[in-house]
Parts: C-alpha cells; sequence; structure tokens
C-alpha cells in the first residue's frame, strides 16, 4: 500500500481509482487536517467514503500500534504495512509551542555505542511519505506543531533523498505549510550529506552530535568518526555555515566520566574556533544495556564552569520523556525476524 504523500494529485486518484480528479486534492487537505479516516472526510460523498474505507481502512499506511504520554511528550509506535515499527515523538516546550521528532529509517547502522536505536541495526530506509506520515499521525493528536527535527531513529542524511522530499512536502504552501527555518536536520556527522545538504542550498537547520571533540575518544563511541574524522568533519562544517549563514548546532551527549573533564572541554572549545554554533548539553539518558552512566549534578556544574570559562555558547537540555523511553537516545522498537 502506497502513501499519499509526496506524490501529486493525478497519482492520489489513479492509487485511489477517483472518477474524479479535484476529489485527490480534497483528500490531501483532509490528510493536512490531520483527518486520516476515509470515513470522516465529509466533503466527499458517502459512497466513496465507504468504498475507500472498505478498500483501504486509513488514508495512511502505517497505524499507530503504542501511545505512551508523560512530561508533556507524546511518543507513537507507528507500524507500516510490511510489519516494521518506528519511534516518533512529539514534543512540547511548556509555553505553547510543540515540536514533531521524525525518524527517517527503521533502526540505524551508525552504530552509535550510546544510542538505543543503533542497537537495532540498519533494518531499511523509510520513504518520503512515511516520514511526512509520522507528521500527520502527531498532528492527529490535536495540537498545531510548528516545528519539526530529524532526530528519531535512523540517520537522516543516510536517506537523503527521501528526508529532502519529505522536508519539501511538509513545506508546501498547499500543504502543512512548515518553514524550512523551522526544521532541523539531525546527524552523527555523515560528511557526504552535508556536503550535499549545502550545495542543495535549503534553508534548513543543522545539528550535529559530536558527543566528544577528540579523534581517540570519538571514533571510539561514534563509528562515523573513524571515517570521517574531526578534521574532515569540521572543513564540511565551515563550508555549509559559510553558504547558509546560519548558527549550527552541535548536540553534546555528556557521558559520565567519559567526555566531561576539563580537558574535554577545552577540546571542544578549540573544535568551537572558526564557527558560529551553540553547543547542546544533553546529560545521557539512562539505557542500562550500553553501559554508560549519566553525569551527576555536580559533573554537569563543572563542566558548565569549564564552558563559560572558554566562553563557549552553550545551553543545557534537561530531556523529557524518559520515563516512556522518549528522550533523545532512547527510541528503540522490536525487530522482526527476515525470513
Amino acid at each position: 500500500m502506497e502513501s499519499l504523500f509526496c506524490i501529486d494529485n493525478e497519482k492520489i486518484a489513479k492509487i485511489l481509482s477517483l472518477e474524479k480528479p479535484f476529489q485527490a486534492k480534497i483528500i490531501y487537505q483532509n490528510l493536512v487536517k490531520g483527518i486520516t479516516d476515509f470515513e470522516a472526510m465529509t466533503s466527499l460523498p458517502k459512497a466513496l467514503r465507504e468504498r475507500l474505507a472498505a478498500e483501504r481502512g486509513s488514508a495512511l499506511t502505517g497505524r499507530i500500534i503504542r501511545k505512551e504520554e508523560a512530561d508533556s511528550t507524546v511518543k507513537l509506535a507507528v507500524e507500516f504495512p510490511d510489519g516494521d515499527v518506528i519511534e516518533c515523538v512529539r514534543l512540547s516546550d511548556g509555553e505553547g509551542r510543540y515540536t514533531a521528532c521524525l525518524s527517517s529509517q527503521v533502526g540505524c547502522a551508525m552504530g552509535c555505542a550510546f544510542c538505543k536505536t543503533g542497537t537495532m541495526g540498519l533494518v531499511r530506509n523509510l520513504t518520503s511519505g512515511e516520514i511526512v506520515e509520522q507528521f500527520a499521525l502527531l498532528s492527529s493528536l490535536g495540537e498545531r506543531i510548528s516545528h519539526i527535527v530529524f532526530m528519531g531513529m535512523g540517520e537522516a542524511l543516510a536517506n537523503f533523498t527521501a528526508a529532502i522530499d519529505a522536508i519539501k512536502e511538509l513545506h508546501r504552501e498547499d500543504g502543512f505549510g512548515i518553514s524550512y527555518r523551522k526544521m532541523t536536520i539531525s546527524t552523527c556527522g555523515l560528511v557526504p550529506g552535508i556536503k550535499k545538504l549545502t550545495e542543495l542550498d535549503i534553508p534548513v537547520r543543522l545539528a550535529v552530535s559530536l558527543v566528544a571533540a577528540d579523534d581517540e575518544t570519538r571514533s571510539e563511541i561514534m563509528k562515523v568518526n573513524r571515517a570521517y574524522p574531526l578534521s574532515v568533519l569540521k572543513p564540511a562544517l565551515i563550508s555549509f555555515q559559510r553558504h547558509q549563514d546560519r548558527r549550527l548546532t552541535l548536540e553534546y551527549c555528556m557521558l559520565g566520566g567519559v567526555n566531561t573533564s576539563r580537558k574535554s572541554a577545552e577540546e571542544l572549545s578549540q573544535f568551537c574556533r572558526g564557527l558560529d554554533v551553540l553547543v547542546n548539553l544533553i546529560p545521557w539518558n539512562p539505557i542500562p544495556e550500553l553501559g554508560f552512566r549519566a553525569p551527576d549534578e555536580s559533573e554537569i556544574r563543572a563542566f558548565e564552569n569549564d564552558l563559560k570559562r572558554l566562553r563557549i555558547n552553550y545551553t543545557i537540555r534537561r530531556s523529557k520523556g524518559r520515563s516512556i523511553s522518549g528522550a533523545c537516545g532512547q527510541l528503540a522498537t522490536e525487530v522482526k525476524s527476515k525470513k
């Protein structure tokens, strides 16, 4: 079953065997409003609604199989027709602004040692339509979502074409209408993808999961650094920034006793030179089987003081949704057996 997103109205009409092409536009407009049940699309003739509901069920290919809420965070487990399951999250800043955290892959091949998604391995890439459907499902919960981050399961730049097609779809004026500037792609540092994004000239924000600013430590916990070390990553970021003229975010997952020393802060300061960046400190969200520990409060404060002394722009993110495994690095689903 094919998604009705990221295709034109003519193809929607063909997929659904619509006699009147304008009905495809009506269906798309309903999807954008968060109406995913054909029966609820009252602007369509009753007979058509009944036929589509009987033949296809939902207007979406993905279905919510689990919903969990905590700390104003909502996590959905979404199953696609092939049985693969991903997770996506709706985040709240507590002041009425909602952000959708979307997945780009089922699992992830990057194998970052501190991230639960990496334990799944890569099952498959999501299609552009499956990525957009996550936004539609999160929107159907009832709150208007104004921002999007590609920080869910998977490495978005490793599924580049689908991720960019989804971004363009989410930006459509006659669709969800999300500003490019309110979308952020997060990457573990996949340099070829960063270069392609630079060339594409779409003004999305870029966040890089740095975690450590010395090659030895970073290569131990992030396999990507073995292929694209810091000496390769930084020029790519400088080029991106010169092209976009926008501040970058460096995501710094704080691992107790690993990357929180004064030396780590000084190495981070060195990496930041020549870049306009905001360092986003994220105390590690506990995942017992991965063998790390979250930094204690004194460790966090000491590292913050070092960053202040070194005049590094930073913020600290206290992740919400830990109790439902919906926080940064905690997303993962069971992998179905492959025959």
